[in-house]
């Protein structure tokens, strides 16, 4: 059987390119007309010029954040804040909620979520059975499984979370080829079925998600029989990436555009460098344009070795918001861009504030070359833009870390 879930995923990168970008100026027409938000935040923008990354690239970032605030704004009108294309009905089986609250729609097409390609490249099969872990209610992380899985044509058990000995118990009753959930709980099943004594032989592979999967526990799992994969998923987009069995990154999946900027910004990053991923997807039911995850990722250079062609991401590398208070005022990455913006040249620059209480200290450190009162004239544009003081250090080109952080926060809070 094919290790591939699809053509699509093998195909030429120009191939995809082109057809991402064909899709493109579609669903940001589709977006201005059935999305108010969008017809909103994208006024005046003539969609079928939008056809390349370049032009994807100057149309605004919509943030979680500011999502969440339009969806509070209209809790009265429309509970999806004006950005979901379909209403309640046929067309929108279930609706789920995630922190914060935020509302998000299930369309009704079979594999909304686009799991299915990372369920497949775990190793599932047709005619087997996932345990499933996630979590069914408010969230939407079980029913994105259950449907990717579905579409494969794998039988789904809902074990959802926690009840840790029945778990164990329907495991071991029903041999599922599988399970699917958090690598935290599956490490917690595993050691409860040692503690009682019962075997779990037909579990031989894992898809996780929802956490960190760090390769001591990949390795744990391993050392028990079980191949354990991750994938990476939010609640707004499905499927963003998913591991292959290289273990080299991430691949991003085939439905959605993927980019990443620079922290604060819609600017997107040379290759290769951290920055916050942004994805467009082409869901016409919730078509979220520029979409700001707020996580941080680099791009990998080449391809997988599996074959699959698709650009590959590091994986989830930290988040993107470092907003911090400084002497009781807030900073944001957004503002250290602006500061760059002002002199063509400085390539990158990391603000670190330090000091302990009440005493805080903030130095911005730039790279440029040597260039007389250009500390000045930068100091001066941060106390502009900021309304606080900072030192200015000019450090050599590249010497700066590529971890995608703008701010660092390195104060003493002992």
């Amino acid at each position: 059987m094919s290790k591939h879930y699809d053509a699509l995923e093998i195909r030429q990168p120009a191939e995809r390119e082109a057809a991402l970008m064909a899709a493109l100026p579609a669903q940001v027409a589709h977006a201005q007309k059935n999305s108010p938000a969008f017809a909103k935040s994208l006024a005046g923008v003539d969609a079928s010029s939008v056809t390349s990354r370049e032009a994807l690239a100057q149309l605004p970032v919509i943030r979680k954040y500011e999502l969440l605030a339009q969806q509070q704004a209209q809790r009265a009108t429309s509970v999806f804040g004006g950005f979901a294309a379909i209403t309640f009905g046929k067309a929108m089986p279930r609706v789920f909620a995630s922190p914060g609250t935020i509302y998000e729609p299930e369309g009704a097409r079979p594999d909304y979520w686009r799991m299915a390609r990372g369920i497949y490249a775990a190793g599932f099969r047709p005619g087997e059975l996932a345990h499933n872990c996630f979590s069914y209610h408010f969230t939407p992380a079980g029913s994105m499984m259950e449907t990717g899985a579905h579409a494969i044509g794998c039988t789904v058990f809902p074990g959802g979370t926690g009840q840790t000995e029945q778990q164990v118990g329907a495991m071991a009753e029903l041999k599922p080829a599988g399970y699917i959930g958090t690598p935290s709980f599956l490490k917690i099943i595993v050691e409860k079925a040692a503690e009682m004594g019962v075997k779990l032989p037909s579990v031989t592979k894992a898809l996780v998600s929802g956490e960190a999967f760090p390769p001591s526990l990949r390795d744990w799992l391993a050392e028990r029989g079980i191949a354990g994969y991750q994938c990476y998923a939010t609640a707004d987009l499905g499927l963003i990436a998913y591991e292959t069995e290289a273990r080299e990154g991430l691949v991003l999946d085939e439905g959605v555009i993927v980019e990443i900027v620079r922290p604060g910004t819609g600017e997107p990053v040379p290759e290769g460098e951290v920055g916050e991923l942004v994805v467009t997807t082409l869901n016409p039911d919730y078509p979220l344009i520029r979409f700001g995850t707020g996580d941080l990722s680099a791009v990998l250079p080449g391809h997988c070795p599996t074959g699959r062609t698709n650009v590959r991401i590091k994986g989830w590398m930290g988040r993107a918001d470092q907003t911090t208070k400084v002497r009781g005022m807030f900073v944001h990455p957004g503002q250290v861009a602006e500061v760059v913006k002002r002199f063509p040249e400085v390539k990158r620059a990391r603000l670190v504030v330090t000091g302990e209480m009440a005493n805080d200290h903030m130095c911005l450190k730039v790279e440029a070359a040597e260039a007389e009162g250009l500390a000045q004239k930068i100091g001066e544009a941060v106390r502009d833009i900021t309304k606080l003081r900072a030192d200015v250090t000019l450090v050599t080109l590249d010497s700066l870390p590529n971890d995608g952080k703008v701010i660092e926060d390195a104060r003493s809070y002992q």
